[in-house]
């Protein structure tokens, strides 16, 4: 293999184990498919480090070493991307897609999202479920649908701004903890406790709390412990909006 196409090959890698990261899979996945790629592809070896916002990949061919890094910048969690990339992936293996293929796909991938109008309903009445398991009576349950529907609203809105998760999620909890006490006022509903607990459910941070625990779990130590500090960081950003809203709204 030429040396041209060894530094073509591997940024080829490099950039599918970028998008891994930054679109939400975890860290093991990212090396096993970058590792595979790279087979796939003519790469004698590939070598990956990760960290909690880089990665340095090296591959080797015929003992001749080309070592790059990369900055990771999340995008958040998008499952269809990474799908798509373990589709190139065993194309690629199975001599489908080429380098040029591969690169060619690279190129387009963007990550597709469900409309607003899809989303907030979806997120309302998922919160509103929740609440009937926590035996919230029916007005609790369409007060907890209004209160998420409103708080998922306020979160799309300030992504689109691009304002700081640990802000967007703050303002989120506050927005949703204030609407939530309408079940306490002129005792609306006889279990007002259901309606705040189960509307802010959309704020938990399931899924980075998950890979965390992978992560570390299947020795990836610094990044899972990065994951895990930056999931406590937005639930304690949550926690402070709804004490807030609770503190003005005298739950207290």
């Amino acid at each position: 293999m030429y040396e041209d196409s060894q530094n073509e090959i591997t940024r080829l890698v490099v950039r599918c184990a970028q998008l891994l990261l930054a679109y939400g899979a975890e860290s093991d996945l990212v090396e096993e498919i970058s590792q595979r790629l790279g087979k796939a592809l003519g790469i004698a070896s590939i070598e990956l480090s990760i960290s909690s916002n880089a990665l340095v990949l090296t591959s080797l061919v015929h003992g001749r070493c080309i070592t790059t890094t990369r900055r990771i910048r999340a995008h958040g969690i998008n499952m269809m991307v990474i799908c798509e990339l373990q589709r190139i992936c065993i194309l690629a293996e199975k001599g489908i897609y080429g380098a040029n293929e591969v690169r060619r796909r690279l190129a387009h991938i963007s990550p597709k999202t469900y409309p607003a109008i899809a989303v907030v309903p979806m997120i309302g009445l998922s919160c509103a479920s929740f609440c009937h398991l926590f035996d919230g009576d029916m007005m609790a349950c369409l007060i907890t649908f209004f209160a998420s529907s409103v708080g998922m609203i306020v979160r799309l809105f300030l992504a689109s701004r691009h304002f700081n998760l640990l802000v967007n999620f703050s303002l989120t909890a506050f927005v949703i903890t204030a609407i939530a006490q309408i079940g306490y006022l002129g005792s609306l509903s006889e279990t007002p406790q259901a309606a705040m607990a189960a509307s802010v459910l959309m704020l938990v941070p399931g899924f980075p709390l998950i890979n965390a625990i992978s992560d570390m779990v299947k020795g990836h130590m610094n990044v899972g412990i990065s994951r895990w500090g930056h999931a406590t960081l937005l639930t304690l950003a949550s926690v402070i909006g709804i004490t807030i809203a609770m503190q003005m709204g005298g739950i207290f």
